[in-house]
């Protein structure tokens, strides 16, 4: 993998990320998206801030944040027009939120660091959102999450395996009925797990 000078690149905050959806799903002459994504970064608005209210970490999570004892640096690649990223990103931050001396929660645009994200593809694919956790000493990787939960993803390549003549539209709104479902309990999980193999 490429080293990454994190000093280099243009990152946001979630509350500074989550203050630019309006802006950025806003259209008219100098608009970031183009009009479908509009549609789409108003959609993914909602679903973040419906997850911030009746979303809540599970002990295990807390238990697992709060046993790191080394500054950590999660360096989030999305897009705010992903539907994957609005159900997934605020649960990161929240988890970043529940120890902010010893995590600093960094969230970088994809299509402004093509290079980046070349380095983190899913399958070849530019999948988001993408978690790369480092320490904030040495910069080295300790580990990766995403673009979303395993069950998820599984969903994502049997439909591109078979679509069955099922649209994006219609899969997409049978992958946000399984996170409606889930209830960020497998997101949850997997973070667990990957914070209790870090060896601190």
């Amino acid at each position: 993998m490429t080293s990454i000078d994190l000093n280099n690149l243009d990152t946001y905050t979630y509350e500074a990320y989550a203050n630019e959806f309006e802006a950025w799903g806003a259209s008219g002459e100098g608009a970031k998206y183009e009009l479908k994504m509009q549609g789409y970064i108003r959609l993914n608005q909602a679903r973040s801030q419906r997850i911030l209210k009746t979303v809540h970490l599970q002990p295990a999570v807390i238990a697992a944040v709060e046993s790191i004892r080394q500054k950590m640096v999660w360096l989030v690649i999305t897009e705010p027009w992903c539907g994957d990223s609005a159900q997934n990103l605020p649960i990161l931050a929240m988890a970043a939120a529940a120890q902010p001396d010893l995590i600093d929660l960094k969230i970088v645009l994809r299509d402004d660091y093509p290079l980046l994200m070349n380095n983190y593809l899913t399958n070849g694919a530019k999948a988001i959102p993408k978690l790369i956790a480092f320490d904030a000493v040495q910069f080295n990787e300790l580990f990766t999450w995403g673009p979303r939960p395993a069950p998820a993803q599984v969903l994502m390549s049997a439909w591109k395996a078979d679509p069955a003549g099922k649209s994006w539209d219609d899969f997409e709104q049978d992958l946000h009925t399984w996170y409606a479902r889930d209830k960020a309990q497998t997101m949850q999980s997997e973070l667990i797990g990957l914070l209790q193999k870090i060896n601190f």
